[in-house]
């Protein structure tokens, strides 16, 4: 179907532009420019306000968004129906109940025109019309001028960016596959060197030019092009190249792949993009293949211990469960602040990646923030991360889920929840069958073990010699010789959490007159401690700030129980079982566990609890705050002043011991 001569064209595969015929159309300030894109990828359907808002603004929309979007409608139906009078709705933009539509046939815009070049290949190679195919996934990348959506502001635009850009790669890989297969291996390596230079982490891109340059008979260009993958794989993501690409090293190491060999270029996991699903069927699955998600963040350059977990997760993994299948696996990992919970579930993801072939979702859910995201907005992520388009997410939670479980169903894929708050906010993002999902948070997750067996670790903080080998090991061994005593003093001093020796490792590299004896003398001082256990202007760096996210979240009740127990000088105690004639009450009794779940106390057995030395620290300068006890007279005051903390001491904390010297869990 042809464009008439003064129809619009929509170019989005690149800068916005906006042509009638020939003469170009200034669609207005940046955010007016994306609404019209959001609009203009949707032609022919309606686009709610709720919509309009979120992909303009996003959660933090302003109160004043809607009369945005009135004001943005109005300045585009002055640009697109200049002939319009008063009122009237015009041609092109219409306004529907709860919405508005972009009338546009879909060979007007060119990212439509992308993806429908896109499917009409896959349908011709699968029907074995493999020159018409390939013709028409050049005529697709022929389409496209740049970044698309460049210089377009917002939500919407920037998940478009990304989804566009994906499909566009996979279409280049399906492209090069398909002039390997007809032997123009020297335009093949062009084309991909070129695609590698703009997407370096895309391993398929990496085979295709190991077989174009093998196919040439540069066997030595194919092993060194291998080797600059691993190395930029291994830079980048700490990661070791996938099953594929080692596999390819070994053919051509053995001479399998080379000049005369009749071996194929590969069929990409997703070779062209899916359709874009219709409104109607906003609730179910989109047509064609789910795209690849891999969003998992990068893991740390070093990781030392850990080794029983890591094993325990491993056999999980590996062993033959006649339940596999029935049930998802589930990995729940708590710890206090600073454990390493989340590096611990980033090595265990990064490793398994070849166990997940069809992707690895990523959702940070902010449990610690203090304003953490609901399911409602997690699934929206989550489904976009699976190629459901902001328009085509349902309205409702239930809608959500449905189309979430059914997007996963048979599906190997890793799903890693970060910094969960509680088992509310997890439950309904477990989907059935091979899929596993890594849950990390401070609390123990034990709606997800009792619901779903889920496998439980409690991180604990490193033992000594661990903890002193993972700061030799972050420090390269340089500033280490002949200091070991300082070492050791120094991850005692950080109580053995990986996040406060990541810090102090990076204040040893950064500083070239810092020691360890020096820092270990400066990190006797509690106060000093913590004001040094932090890394400016990253406030996930920060032990500080690590504690504080756990300590606002408490009760109000249990956060003074926190700030009295460090005022009386209390390491460690053991409170009295339930019936006896110096027990506690239940509500003291349920804010200690609170205390010890989310890390800030330390279980030491059936009723005991104790302090680690930085958590003191701080749970003593909360006390300073907000209690005005001054440290030197602190113990005098909890002792003698009957109407502060003593006082507070009989009413709300009876008779609880205090642990002996010399006590082991003192």
């Amino acid at each position: 179907m042809s464009v008439a001569p003064n129809a619009l064209t929509v170019q989005l595969l690149g800068p916005l532009r906006v042509w009638r015929g020939d003469e170009e159309l200034a669609i207005g300030p940046p955010k007016q420019r994306a609404l019209f894109a959001l609009l203009a990828t949707q032609p022919g359907n309606v686009v709610s306000r709720e919509q309009i808002v979120d992909g303009l603004w996003g959660p933090e929309a302003p109160n004043t968004a809607l009369n945005g979007v009135h004001t943005y409608v109005a300045g585009l139906r002055r640009v697109l129906d200049p002939g319009r009078r008063g009122r009237e709705s015009g041609r092109l933009l219409l306004s529907t109940a709860g919405g508005y539509e972009l009338c546009l046939p879909l060979e007007s815009v060119d990212a439509a025109q992308f993806v429908r070049r896109c499917n009409q290949a896959r349908r011709m190679a699968a029907d074995r019309q493999v020159e018409a195919a390939f013709d028409n996934l050049g005529k697709a990348l022929g389409l496209w001028r740049g970044e698309a959506l460049a210089g377009v502001p917002g939500p919407f635009a920037a998940l478009e960016r990304g989804r566009l850009r994906e499909m566009r790669f996979s279409a280049v890989e399906d492209w090069i596959a398909g002039m390997i297969t007809a032997g123009r291996y020297e335009e093949a390596i062009v084309v991909t060197t070129e695609a590698i230079s703009q997407e370096p982490l895309r391993e398929k891109l990496r085979c295709l030019l190991m077989l174009a340059l093998s196919h040439c008979g540069r066997q030595a260009h194919a092993l060194q092009a291998y080797n600059d993958a691993r190395a930029v794989l291994r830079e980048e993501l700490g990661i070791e190249p996938g099953a594929e690409l080692r596999s390819l090293h070994q053919r051509i190491l053995s001479g399998a792949v080379g000049q005369g060999q009749q071996e194929r270029a590969p069929v990409p996991r997703a070779a062209v993009a899916a359709p874009r699903p219709e409104p109607a069927a906003a609730g179910s699955p989109p047509t064609g293949a789910v795209p690849y998600p891999s969003q998992l963040p990068s893991r740390s350059r070093v990781f030392v211990g850990r080794e029983e977990e890591l094993s325990s997760v491993r056999q999980m993994l590996t062993e033959e469960d006649p339940e596999r299948g029935r049930a998802t696996p589930i990995v729940a990992i708590d710890g206090p602040p600073g454990v390493g919970k989340s590096a611990l579930a980033l090595e265990l993801a990064h490793e398994s990646l070849d166990r997940f072939p069809d992707g690895h979702l990523y959702a940070d859910l902010r449990g610690t923030s203090g304003h953490p995201p609901t399911p409602f907005e997690v699934l929206a992520r989550l489904l976009q991360g699976l190629g459901v388009t902001a328009g085509s997410v349902p309205a409702d939670l239930d809608g959500r889920v449905m189309l979430y479980r059914s997007l996963l169903h048979g599906k190997r894929m890793l799903v890693l929840l970060d910094d969960a708050l509680d088992v509310n906010q997890t439950r309904i993002l477990i989907p059935q069958g091979p899929a596993c999902v890594i849950v990390t948070g401070r609390r123990p997750q034990r709606g997800l073990v009792a619901r779903y067996g889920a496998h439980r670790i409690s991180l604990k903080p490193l033992d000594s010699e661990t903890a002193s080998g993972l700061l030799i090991r972050l420090l390269d061994g340089a500033a280490t010789r002949g200091s070991s005593e300082a070492i050791h003093r120094l991850v005692e001093l950080c109580g053995y959490l990986p996040l406060g020796i990541r810090i102090t490792a990076a204040s040893l590299l950064m500083d070239p007159y810092a020691s360890p004896e020096r820092l270990a003398a400066l990190y006797e001082d509690p106060v000093t401690r913590l004001d040094l256990l932090t890394v400016q202007g990253d406030e996930g760096m920060s032990v500080r700030a690590a504690l504080g996210a756990s300590y606002r979240s408490l009760p109000e009740k249990a956060a003074r129980l926190f700030r009295l127990l460090a005022a009386m000088g209390l390491e460690g105690f053991d409170v009295p079982e339930p019936g006896g004639a110096q027990a506690v009450d239940s509500e003291v009794r349920g804010a200690l566990e609170l205390l010890a779940d989310l890390g800030l106390l330390e279980r030491t057995g059936s009723g005991g609890y104790q302090f680690s030395k930085l958590i003191r620290a701080y749970a003593e300068e909360m006390a300073e705050l907000e209690e005005g006890l001054s440290r030197p007279g602190r113990r005098l005051a909890v002792r003698s002043t009957p109407g502060r903390a003593g006082g507070d001491r009989a009413a709300f904390f009876p008779r609880v011991k205090s642990v002996p010297e010399g006590h082991p869990s003192g």
